[in-house]
Formats: C-alpha cells, sequence, structure tokens
C-alpha cells in the first residue's frame, strides 16, 4: 500500500492560508521514492491514502466554543470537506481530514452538539467515515462532546493488483489498475473484483491514550480494540504536543523528536505481545499491522495569554509491527519486529510516504528480557 501524511504548520483560525499551504506542499513538495534515489511528486507516487493531521485546516488550540463556532461544519460539507473531496478526486486516493464538527438537533428542542472528527472520502469524494475523538484532550474539553470508540472502525476497500495504469493515464476518473483497452464495463468489473477489503481502525491524538489520564496505563484501550477488531491498517490524525521548546526543536536540525516517537510506540505495546488474528492466509504465517501516524509541526497561542506558544511534535511516520510465530525448543514465540518507512523531522514541513511493499528505511527489534 501506498500511504502518505501531510505534515505542516497551520495557523489557528486561518482555514484559506492553511489551504493554501496545503495544496502548495501537495502539489510542488518532491518525495523520495521507494528507489531511495530519485525524488518525485506526490501525484507521481500514485498514493491510495492521504492522512492529515488533526482540526488541520483550522488549526487545533481553540480555547473555547465561542473560538471554534465559525468553524464548525457538518459532516461532509464545509471547507474541510470540499478540500478533501477536491484532493481525492485529483490524487484518485483515499483522504482523510481532521476537523471540528456541529451535529444540529434539526428543529428539535435538543442542542446541538460538537465533536473533533476525522472524515474519510473516496476517490470519487464520496464520503466513507466519519469518526469522533472518544479521549478528549482539556483543550477539546472547552467545546467538544466525547465520541465513540467503537466507531472507529471500518473496512476500507483497496485495489489488490499491479499499479501499472492510474485513472489519470486512461484518460478519466475510473477505477484504476484496469487494462486501458478494456472497455468501461469490463474495467468496472475488473476492479471490483479485485478489490481488497482492509480492517481500519482510527483514532485522533489522545484516544491512544489512557482514559483522560486516570485509567491505568497498561489498559491499553485503543491498542486492544486494534486487536479486538483485527485491524490491519491503524489510521492516527494528530495534534501531538511536545514539552521542548521552540530553540529545542529548532536545534533537532530537522530530527524527528524521538521521546514523542518511542512514546507512541510505547501505546501499542499489546501488538508486540500478543498474537495477531488476521483472518485468511497462512495462519502460522507473518501478520503485520501498519500504523500511520499523521502529525502537525509549528506553534499555536496558548488558551492562557500569559503562556507561551504551545509546541507541536511533528514526526510524522509509517510503522508496521510485525509478528512471525517460530519454535523454540517445545515453546512457541513470536518474532517481532517494528518498520518504518518514512519519518520526518519535528519542525519540517512537507510529506511522508511509505510503500509497504518495498524495504523499510528502518527495522526495530526487542530485547530479550
Amino acid at each position: 500500500m501506498r500511504i502518505a501524511t501531510l505534515q505542516f504548520a497551520p495557523k489557528l483560525g486561518d482555514l484559506d492560508g492553511n489551504i493554501r499551504r496545503a495544496n502548495d506542499l501537495l502539489q510542488h513538495e518532491k518525495v523520495l521514492s521507494s528507489d531511495g534515489k530519485t525524488r518525485l511528486a506526490l501525484g507521481l507516487l500514485r498514493p491510495e491514502l492521504l492522512v492529515l493531521p488533526e482540526m488541520a485546516l483550522t488549526g487545533y488550540n481553540f480555547p473555547s466554543l465561542d473560538a471554534v463556532k465559525p468553524y464548525l461544519e457538518p459532516v461532509g460539507t464545509g471547507p474541510s470537506a470540499a478540500w478533501a473531496r477536491d484532493t481525492a478526486k485529483r490524487l484518485h486516493c483515499k483522504v482523510c481530514v481532521g476537523y471540528p464538527e456541529i451535529e444540529a438537533n434539526g428543529d428539535g428542542p435538543l442542542p446541538a452538539k460538537y465533536y473533533n472528527s476525522l472524515v474519510v472520502v473516496d476517490e470519487h469524494g464520496q464520503v466513507l467515515h466519519n469518526y469522533r475523538k472518544s479521549f478528549l484532550y482539556y483543550t477539546d474539553d472547552t467545546w467538544a462532546s466525547e465520541g465513540n470508540m467503537e466507531r472507529g472502525f471500518h473496512e476500507l476497500s483497496f485495489r489488490d493488483a499491479n499499479p501499472s495504469t492510474h485513472p489519470s493515464d486512461l484518460g478519466g476518473d475510473i477505477p484504476r489498475y484496469v487494462d486501458a483497452k478494456a472497455s468501461a464495463s469490463d474495467a468496472l468489473e475488473e476492479a471490483t473484483a479485485n478489490e481488497k477489503r482492509v480492517a481500519t481502525s482510527f483514532g485522533i491524538c489522545m484516544d491512544i491514550n489512557p482514559y483522560k489520564f486516570q485509567a491505568p496505563w497498561t489498559k491499553w484501550e485503543f491498542a486492544n480494540q486494534v486487536l479486538d477488531t483485527r485491524s490491519q491498517l491503524v489510521i492516527l490524525s494528530m495534534a501531538w504536543l511536545t514539552h521542548m521548546s521552540r530553540e529545542e526543536l529548532n536545534e533537532l536540525d530537522g530530527q524527528p523528536e524521538m521521546d514523542t516517537f518511542n512514546y507512541w510506540l510505547q501505546r501499542f505495546w499489546p501488538l508486540l505481545e500478543k498474537r495477531m488474528q488476521h483472518e485468511g492466509g497462512d495462519p502460522d504465517g507473518p501478520k503485520q499491522v501498519v500504523i500511520v501516524f499523521s502529525n502537525r509541526a509549528g506553534e499555536e497561542p496558548a488558551a492562557d495569554d500569559d503562556k507561551p506558544p504551545v509546541q507541536y511534535a511533528g514526526t510524522s511516520a509509517v510503522v508496521a509491527v510485525t509478528q512471525r510465530p517460530r519454535l523454540k525448543g517445545s515453546q512457541e514465540e513470536l518474532e517481532v519486529k517494528i518498520l518504518c518507512w518514512d519519518l520526518l523531522g519535528a519542525v519540517e514541513e512537507g510529506i511522508c510516504f511509505a510503500d509497504t511493499s518495498a524495504d523499510p528505511k528502518l527495522v526495530f527489534g526487542l530485547k530479550t528480557r
């Protein structure tokens, strides 16, 4: 699967400016291809999935409901959803973007509800799924309601074939990976037959933490749901803060914020210890869960004017936890590795890209206790 995330530094409340910046990066940023030698525009790399950070086009650190109200959108309508549809159709890929949602109650007596949400649209711009953040950070508590973590699961369909052709090569927005000589009906039939359904878990930032930081560290709510739903893909849209100062972040000189990266991996510890139960394939063969960390960079004003601006950790990454069962004497054990295809710097703006069929850039093993 070819996966991209867009890491940039949106400004709070500057919707038009943030959209221009996102478009500029997607259109002009060059990405290192899987051969490790050439840099190409994202469109030429033909991503199947693009993931943006939490509340990517509005900014995140709103201090109150009144402050965020001008940017609230119903599901599937509004500037964030419109941008997602246009981008999905242009790149011929699925797009996930975080946004602030309003759920109106029509003419009923109950008030509207507000959520920190993630909308998912397909290659044709149709809404596939909408997930609402379940574990709220204190900033969210000023305006948002809790979502339902059980709604954070959905099966996404991807073309399971050799990507030798692309809709743009065939002169129109028709399903990818089809023979250019085939008729339109043959193309649709072939594309449908070649679809692969991927069990996918969705989360937004704080969702991977213990609930309200009050639940036990080892409850692993999100990671255990990934295992229970037998997800093979995890999509995380984030606005993850760092305790480092702007000066300390700049001193990293383009490198990731590794304390943050290590923390994210720790929150998926059950995937390292419990055997995955994916359906299909060899029951004794290797299993893999791909995790997409799409975080933002930059800074925003603190909600309290007396405090310095909040800093974001960047460090977007695409990784996979892999398991291979093996016998050690008469006992079965799991050989576990963490693969990493791309890892951005803490203050970097750009595209994190991974072709998970290619060799990863980094491989981490586990030490024996």
